[in-house]
């Protein structure tokens, strides 16, 4: 059925653009749009990472029989999201497709606010019983679901007003949404955990940061529906470049990319948790220092990650992306062999490795989101973006704090500079092998 005969909200979407038409938006309001919706969607996941150390193993995971244990299963439902983003894509997809890119951001920053507030609720397994620990893993599946649907293409809208000049800079400028997110989180938590007493801010003083979270969504909602009604961006869904193109026929398309393209990250990702949610579980099961005082000890870090952030941008306007990402893999590398003699030096040792560690981040995951998008052609931008991310964090990020805290404490603290490593040789081998690649394409005659 046609647009004029069934007024969808894709209809009403570009009877908004042409309200608009007198309004055009500029890249600066582009841009907010952007690292406001991308901090909501991580300040949602890191007040549940954060919550996945401090809460959920005392008052979800009691039955567990020690704190480690405990922890570790806490981990297991953490990376629940990362499976579901995927299938979230899909169904989001379809829903942008049929009824508009606004009822699909709609549906999906209220599901992701929704299922993280609805957390606040939860109460423990001793009053449930298993209840609570199924309750907890499917809020945790609805996180992902919706994050899966509240891709936006804004980041893309953003790369396409970009100067060929300087296209290493406009990159960067989603990624800052992350430490902005992290910051907020772990100042909510920090706050509570330092100010109340322990069995206060097991009972309630946790649950505050997550109905935060719900008034953030509703922000970044706002934000984005403006871009979304805008003719800047009416005019490049018109012309296909932020269009959904259905998944099989972009796999068919850009499937190589997609793999490829999933991996050149895998270094800054690798990272990601194990600057943020592991090492405050590492501190808080082995000591060191009180966990209120490590949040804000990661809230510096934060403010560090995000300077070298906007120095990424920098960087690779002068020596390339691709060689931006590979320096940043070299010294996550290199990095990888002091990483495990920091956080089990004390606290001194502790507050260096998160410094270090956020710098190092930000250098490298300043052009993350970049690396996924820049192999495909306009038509599949946004599809093939999509589907590289979600599975660029779920084999990169969605098992790291797992992963670390098991072999940390099964083998020792050594064994995550392995992780940190494995990482950094997987995105050094998918940019070379990429380059190969687009050597051979560049290289084969024409049909």
């Amino acid at each position: 059925m046609s647009i004029a005969s069934n007024p969808t909200s894709a209809a009403f979407e570009r009877d908004a653009r042409q309200m608009h038409d007198d309004k055009p938006l500029s890249p600066g309001s582009i841009a907010i749009g952007v690292i406001i919706g991308r901090m909501s969607e991580f300040f949602d996941f890191f007040v549940y990472g954060i919550a996945s150390v401090l809460v959920f193993p005392r008052l979800i995971f009691s039955f567990a029989g020690d704190p480690v244990t405990a922890t570790l299963m806490s981990f297991a439902v953490f990376s629940l999201a990362f499976i579901a983003r995927p299938v979230g894509s899909l169904f989001f997809m379809w829903i942008d497709r049929r009824h508009g890119r606004g009822t699909k951001l709609t549906m999906a920053l209220f599901l992701l606010g929704g299922s993280t507030a609805a957390m606040a609720f939860l109460q423990g397994y001793d009053s449930l019983g298993v209840w609570a620990v199924l309750l907890l893993a499917i809020f945790r599946l609805g996180q992902g679901f919706a994050l899966g649907g509240a891709w936006d293409g804004m980041a893309s809208l953003l790369a396409m007003s970009a100067p060929q000049k300087h296209r290493g800079w406009y990159a960067m400028i989603p990624q800052l949404g992350a430490p902005f997110g992290f910051a907020l989180a772990s100042a909510l938590f920090g706050y509570f955990y330092s100010n109340l007493n322990s069995a206060d801010f097991l009972s309630w003083g946790w649950r505050f940061p997550f109905f935060v979270a719900f008034a953030i969504n509703v922000v970044a909602l706002f934000a984005r529906l403006r871009i979304v009604a805008s003719p800047e961006f009416g005019k490049q869904f018109e012309n296909s470049e932020l269009r959904p193109r259905p998944v099989s026929e972009t796999i068919a398309v850009h499937g190589r990319d997609i793999l490829l393209g999933a991996f050149v990250p895998l270094a800054s990702f690798a990272m990601f948790h194990l600057v943020t949610i592991f090492p405050l579980s590492w501190v808080t099961l082995t000591g060191g220092q009180s966990a209120g005082d490590f949040l804000f000890v990661q809230i510096f870090g934060a403010a560090v990650g995000l300077g070298a952030v906007i120095l990424s941008g920098l960087l690779a306007d002068l020596i390339g992306r691709r060689s931006q990402l590979m320096v940043g893999a070299i010294i996550i590398a290199i990095f990888s062999f002091t990483a495990p003699f920091l956080l089990n030096a004390g606290s001194k040792g502790q507050d260096a490795f998160i410094i270090i560690g956020f710098g190092i981040l930000g250098l490298s995951f300043g052009q993350a989101s970049g690396a996924v998008s820049a192999r495909f052609g306009q038509a599949y931008r946004y599809t093939g973006s999509a589907l590289t991310s979600d599975l660029a964090w779920l084999v990169g990020a969605g098992f790291a704090p797992l992963v670390a805290l098991g072999l940390a404490t099964k083998f020792g603290i050594i064994f995550i500079g392995g992780y940190l490593i494995s990482g950094a040789i997987c995105t050094l081998l998918a940019i070379k092998l990429s380059r190969v690649l687009d050597t051979v394409e560049h290289q084969a005659p024409s049909k």
